[in-house]
């Protein structure tokens, strides 16, 4: 049982970060279906971008983006937006606080069809402080600034947030629009009959052996053929070319034990820590902004404030949650989590998001 820091964590808190680490690494301990973990070479997604605007801040939009007055982008942006509608108002009259200018971005499947929606991410492009409660006007998406419009996007902006009152982290000027995106135009240059190479998600040499003996074992013998770690190559046969499609729908299907990736994943907004597989922490000493995280040692340390101490090796989950309760920032934990890296007590590698 490791050592619990002085100041106590809220139990719900503690909870929850404790269920999110083991629940995850459940998850992937658990099946798969091929399909989860695969897809088809040649579906390589669709990315689309457009500039818009997000109406509704509660006076939190852009302010001196790009000058001074009538001749920022966004006001110039409104007066274009209202000319449409055959409102003609004077730059100089326009002193919007309630509106930014923001960066819209996408990724689709190049199977979606014209009527498909998707997510859209909303991030402002100028000083707006926040872009909470605001709407995001319709604005056309594209594959890029000399490409045609394939879709658009509109909805009103969800901003996560953590509840952190210290204004660094309460700064929220990025966000998401479930299903916002509407595809309008067939993607050029995609569609017909996916290929018959399965590309691996996430490139694992033990993973794609499994998920070649799977489809061997219901298909017989030469059909699933590993390339390489990234790669699994089908060959369906002759007596499958008039169901070719659902042969391929036949093989997602199958079920499969994905090999568990040790890695640890942290939110750098609100303290999030995600951890895959079975990972554990070495001994180690690491003193960050009056917290010191000591796991090891003859324990004969006094007791302070700040202070986290377990045993080794210890559980990322427990060193987290000691974190927590010692009041380590999102930032602390990324600076503690890649300090351990470095010292070599953790093996697993330090994703930041």
């Amino acid at each position: 049982m490791s050592d619990r820091a002085s100041h106590a964590l809220p139990a719900a808190l503690a909870a929850t970060l404790v269920l999110a680490c083991l629940w995850t690494s459940l998850a992937l301990a658990a099946p798969a279906r091929v399909g989860d973990l695969t897809q088809h070479a040649g579906e390589t997604p669709v990315r689309l971008v457009g500039y818009g605007l997000v109406t509704g801040l509660d006076g939190s939009g852009d302010r001196a983006f790009g000058g001074i007055g009538s001749q920022t982008p966004t006001v110039r942006s409104i007066v274009n937006l209202l000319h449409r509608f055959d409102i003609d108002v004077p730059p100089d009259h326009l002193r919007p606080r309630d509106v930014a200018a923001v960066l819209v971005t996408a990724e689709i499947s190049p199977f979606l069809k014209p009527g498909g929606r998707f997510e859209v991410q909303v991030a402002a492009l100028g000083d707006a402080t926040s872009l909470r409660g605001g709407v995001l006007w319709m604005t056309p998406l594209a594959a890029g600034p000399d490409q045609p419009v394939l879709g658009s996007a509109q909805g009103p902006l969800y901003v996560s947030s953590n509840g952190d009152t210290r204004s660094y982290w309460q700064r929220a000027n990025a966000g998401r629009i479930a299903e916002g995106g509407i595809l309008e135009a067939e993607v050029p240059g995609t569609g017909g009959i996916p290929d018959s190479v399965l590309v691996m998600r996430q490139p694992n040499l033990v993973t794609a052996q499994r998920v070649a003996a799977a489809i061997n074992a219901s298909f017989g013998a030469g059909t699933a053929k590993v390339r390489d770690p990234g790669a699994v190559a089908l060959n369906p046969g002759p007596t499958r070319a008039e169901t070719y499609l659902e042969f391929l729908a036949a093989v997602d299907t199958l079920m499969v034990t994905a090999e568990e990736p040790g890695k640890i994943v942290i939110d750098s907004r609100d303290g999030t820590v995600v951890a895959g597989g079975d990972v554990r922490v070495g001994a180690a000493v690491v003193t960050h902004r009056g917290i010191t995280l000591q796991i090891g040692g003859s324990g004969s340390r006094a007791e302070a404030t700040g202070l986290v101490r377990m045993d080794p090796p210890a559980a990322v989950e427990d060193v987290a949650a000691g974190l927590h309760a010692a009041g380590a920032r999102p930032d602390d934990l990324v600076a503690i989590f890649e300090a351990l890296r470095s010292a070599g007590a953790l093996s697993a590698p330090v994703v930041v998001r």
